[in-house]
């Protein structure tokens, strides 16, 4: 199965549009290198997440981490070395990338490479316009507009 049909969803839902492609793209991601580098994703509290990468051998040059459209992406890309010879290599050295998609309003506030992991802080601020917040409901007044057969007389009063 390839793709999903969200007509049912989109008759009784506004804004979930995205959530389609979202689907679409897990479904159709190609899961070869999936595996690496692994990787925990945390929630800290009810606004505050971190990703934590193993990334042993790695060094700050070698790290690319950038946030385009929601989507944040880290790189990794270890220069060759040619002067170890190995008898057994266990400890992967290669280049990856690894994707997340981010909710609305969630910003990247610090990244951290320390003993092996990269630590990625990210918080969610709903700005306040976007926050709930109570709708007063008016009261009718009394204005009443008439209509009258042989002119065009109207009586205005004034509506709270």
């Amino acid at each position: 199965m390839n793709s999903i049909d969200f007509t049912p969803l989109y008759r009784s839902s506004i804004g979930f549009d995205r959530l389609a492609s979202l689907l679409d793209n897990a479904l159709t991601t190609d899961n070869v290198s999936a595996g690496y580098p692994p990787y925990n994703i945390e929630v800290v509290d009810d606004n505050r997440y971190s990703i934590s990468l193993a990334l042993a051998g790695f060094e700050e040059s070698d790290l690319d981490i950038k946030v385009e459209k929601n989507v944040l992406t880290v790189r990794g890309e270890k220069a060759d070395s040619s002067e170890h010879r190995y008898l057994h290599q266990g400890i992967a050295n290669r280049s990856f990338e690894r994707k997340f998609n981010l909710a609305d309003y969630v910003e990247i506030t610090d990244a951290v490479l320390k003993n092996g992991l990269l630590t990625i802080s990210l918080v969610k601020e709903i700005p306040e316009a976007m926050k709930p917040r109570n709708i007063a409901i008016n009261q009718a007044g009394s204005g009443v507009l008439e209509h009258q057969q042989g002119g065009s007389k109207e009586v205005n009063t004034k509506v709270a």
